[in-house]
């Protein structure tokens, strides 16, 4: 089977809404890479902080010690790591969990898809927009949308859905400042009444796949690096049959 793609970049999130770290690897887990979303701002009354309430958290950098990224290492007891996980959405990956990311444990993009929304856009966005975990790089524009089981180098995941955007994409991730893009064009080429015009509609737009690792009950070590080919086994005709 040849390679449809490869992996780009990695990036993980472990302070939600904070900015990524890009890394050359990541340590698989069931909820995610591992430190990904980990950690949560809260106010003083405990409740959760997002860019969708406070976009200057785009401002934060996350730092973690180099050896955070080897099997061994643990944070300090200070530093008040997650324990407990949260179910998705049982009709789209019963039995899967997150920690603090929104919907599902990781969500890829194409680069391919990326540059043909920048034709479109007058200032061109950076993929920090989307705040994705995989960015790959050699298919088609959007031909993530149509895939459904994905294997990357010896990993497998399953396509839960096609990840609809919320205001966060129109957040300038380097000066928190707010704008309409690329949400604007997002509507106009990947709305659903675009992509699923006899279907029931939703005013959403879409943008990425969210999926799950399926070798989640393995005994660990599986690792996603930069760099790693990317196997598409199986997939839908059009984004019309895809899931939303």
């Amino acid at each position: 089977m040849e390679a449809i793609a490869k992996v780009s970049s990695i990036f993980i999130y472990p302070i939600k809404s904070c900015r990524a770290i890009s890394v050359s690897h990541a340590t698989l887990t069931a909820t995610g890479f591992r430190w990904d979303r980990n950690w949560l701002v809260v106010n003083d009354k405990g409740r959760a902080y997002t860019q969708r309430v406070e976009p200057k958290l785009a401002l934060v950098q996350v730092e973690l010690p180099l050896e955070a990224f080897s099997d061994t290492w643990e944070p300090s007891s200070n530093s008040y790591m997650a324990s407990e996980t949260r179910p998705v959405d049982p009709d789209y990956a019963r039995g899967h969990n997150v920690m603090f990311a929104d919907l599902f444990p990781y969500m890829l993009i194409s680069q391919g898809s990326l540059d043909a929304l920048n034709k479109l856009l007058k200032e061109p966005v950076p993929i920090n927009r989307f705040r994705p975990n995989i960015l790959v790089n050699g298919c088609e524009p959007f031909s993530e949308d149509l895939w459904t089981e994905v294997r990357i180098n010896n990993s497998m995941f399953q396509s839960v859905r096609l990840c609809s955007r919320c205001k966060i994409p129109t957040i300038d991730q380097d000066t928190a400042i707010q704008g309409s893009e690329p949400n604007k064009t997002l509507m106009e080429i990947r709305s659903d009444k675009v992509l699923r015009p006899n279907k029931k509609q939703q005013g959403k737009i879409y943008f990425g796949q969210n999926l799950v690792w399926k070798d989640d009950n393995s005994e660990g070590g599986n690792i996603v690096n930069v760099g790693d080919p990317v196997f598409i086994l199986k997939q839908v005709p059009s984004a019309a049959d895809a899931v939303v």
